[in-house]
Order: C-alpha cells, then structure tokens, then sequence
C-alpha cells in the first residue's frame, strides 16, 4: 500500500506541472497579439534605431562611425535652436491650453441656454485638419492681404507681423494651438459635469465664493484630468512638426518647384522645432543614421517629461489621500 501512495504522488506531480504549462501557454496565446505589437512595432524600431545611430547611413550605404553622430550632435547650432523651440512651446503653449480650454469648458457650464450651440463652435476648430487649419490661420493673420490685419489698421491698432517676424512667429502657432482648443474643451466639460453639486453647495454654504469653490473644489475633483491634459500636451508638443513647417512654408513663401531650395524654421529658425529638424535630416539630407540620434534623444526626453510629470501627480495624490 506504501508503494502504491508514493506511485499516485510522484504521478500527480507531473500532473500538476502539466496543467502549469498548459495554463502558460494558454496566457501565451491570449498575450500573443499584444506582444506582436509591442515587438514589431516597438521593440524592433526601437533597437534598429539604436543601431543605426552608430552609423553613417543613406539608405543605399551603411558606414559604421560609432559615436561621431552623437558628437556632432554637441555643435549642431540648428538642433540647439530647435531643442530651444520646442521647449520654449512646452512651457508656454502646454500651460496656456490647458488654462484656456479649461476655462471655455467653465465658461460653457455656465451658460444658461445656447450650451449646444456654443459647444459646438468652440470644438469645431479642433476637427479642421492640422494643414489646412494652418493654411487658414496664416492667410487670416498675413499683413499685406489678412483680414486680421485690416480690421485692426481700421480700428487704430497696431498689427505685428505674425509669421514673419521672429519674434511674434512662435506666439503665433500659440494663438493657432489656442483657436484649435475644443478637443481639450470637451474632455474638461465631461469633467467639470461630473463634478458633484453638494461639494458646491457646502462651501457656498461655508462661505466661498467662485473663485474659492473653483480652487478649492473643481481644481482638486478634476485634478486627474488636467494631469492627463499636461501629459498629453507635453508628449504632443514634443512631436510638434506640421503647424510649424506648414506656416514657416506658407509665410517665406516657398514653393517646390526646381532650383528652390527651402531653408526650415522661417523666419530666422524661430520655428524651427526638434521634430521638424528630425524630418530634415532624414528625410532631405538622408542622414538616416544622424536623424536616428535625434529620434533616440526625442524619445528619451519624452520618458523624462512624462516620468516627471506623472510622479508630481503621484505625489498630490498621496498628500490628498
């Protein structure tokens, strides 16, 4: 009898392995179309990137030259313009369209009728493709033959030439990202709806008045979601290209016709961005491998943008709790 209990335990623990392997494979084959496309749409770039940063590439030869692009990289003045572009859009349009559709969105709630219809105008602008809705904002805003303009010149007031001076250029894709807000407007007006009304009702009971109840309540309920409103500005603004290169196109006045020769970031480079510059090299200079450290380096900014971001958020979580 001894030996036929040891023979009924030392076959149920193959069993039980069996079963382990078979529920293994079974997570496999669910995790499979995950993993896919996080290996062949992720991974694999991301490495091939990584490879082709050590090398002089042109798509027709490969040259291995270790870390000559990231070193050349360090005396690329058109790069550190472009890196101060960009973050000078990170820190002024990112706060300021978050501010912006959050206050349309407040605004909104607060209508007492036409709600409908004034949703709809302020989110119309965000459906207007990016190069079209560019193309529109530039001849409105152009000096010589601008709408914009003329109404001003007939009211008195000055009008700065917007694309055309480097100055007022990177204000200008400001107000553009500003005009083309409603995609933020809307996730906020979800927000401030759901926002309990008793929350209101007891510190108007307690005193506070509107701006009070909005720092005091609103901001701290939809918290969440201006985190996720900063996040994805940010990431978005990092990869900030078409705005930019349509409006600098349109303003010089450039054309691809033979013999012209288009110089990015008109006027002067002040919209010239990193991702712009990205496109440049790889796709007009076809410096494959120097475009791959730019890639590799907008990538790890990225990371760091958001990772700072989010463990802020992860802190005033913490705190409230």
């Amino acid at each position: 009898m001894a030996t036929t209990a040891l023979g009924r335990r030392g076959g149920a623990a193959p069993a039980r392995l069996r079963g382990r392997n078979r529920g293994g494979l079974t997570a496999l084959l669910f995790l499979s179309p995950w993993l896919i496309g996080f290996s062949v749409f992720f991974a694999y770039p991301l490495l091939a990137t990584v490879y082709f940063s050590f090398h002089r590439y042109d798509l027709f030869t490969l040259e291995w030259v270790g870390l000559l692009n990231y070193r050349y990289l360090l005396r690329d003045e058109a790069a550190w313009t472009a890196i101060r572009n960009t973050l000078w859009l990170v820190v002024v349009m990112v706060p300021l369209r978050v501010a912006f559709g959050l206050g349309v969105a407040q605004l909104v709630t607060r209508l007492k009728a036409g709600t409908g219809f004034f949703r709809t105008i302020f989110y119309l602008p965000s459906l207007v493709p990016l190069v079209a809705g560019t193309l529109g904002f530039v001849f409105l805003l152009n000096p010589g033959t601008g709408p914009v303009p003329a109404i001003l010149s007939g009211l008195g007031l000055p009008s700065p030439d917007w694309f055309g001076d480097p100055s007022w250029a990177k204000p200008g894709l400001t107000l553009l990202a500003l005009w083309s807000v409603g995609d933020l407007m809307v996730i906020f007006l979800a927000a401030l709806l759901d926002v309990p009304k008793q929350l209101y009702e007891a510190a108007a009971l307690d005193g506070a008045g509107p701006w009070q109840q909005f720092f005091l309540v609103t901001l701290p309920v939809i918290r969440p979601v201006v985190m996720f409103a900063a996040v994805t500005g940010v990431i978005q603004t990092l990869q900030y290209f078409t705005q930019a290169m349509v409006a600098s196109r349109v303003a010089s006045g450039a054309t691809d016709s033979a013999g012209t020769v288009f110089v990015p970031g008109y006027p002067d480079g002040s919209t010239l961005t990193f991702p712009e510059w990205l496109f440049h090299q790889g796709f007009r200079d076809f410096a494959m491998g120097y475009a791959c450290v730019l890639a590799l380096i907008l990538f790890a900014v990225s990371m760091v943008f958001t990772l700072i971001l989010l463990r802020q958020f992860r802190g005033l979580t913490e705190e409230e709790a």
